[in-house]
């Protein structure tokens, strides 16, 4: 049994409070994964093009107010 399928068969287990907890948890270590990805990839550069190009874009009057 993989380490994966261990963690899904003991999650089946947990109380709702436990489950509701590991999921905030997860959610927010997933959270901090995810900006240090993007934080690496800007400082890299690979997101130079997206970047240029969204900014050319409202320059260019082709964005709209949220």
């Amino acid at each position: 049994m993989s380490e994966l399928e261990r963690l899904e068969l003991q999650s089946l287990g947990l109380s709702p409070g436990e489950l509701a907890k590991f999921r905030a948890w997860f959610l927010e270590s997933d959270a901090k994964v995810w900006d240090r990805q993007i934080e690496a990839d800007l400082k890299a550069g690979k997101l130079d093009e997206l970047v240029d190009q969204a900014l050319a874009d409202f320059k260019a009057g082709k964005a709209t107010d949220l």
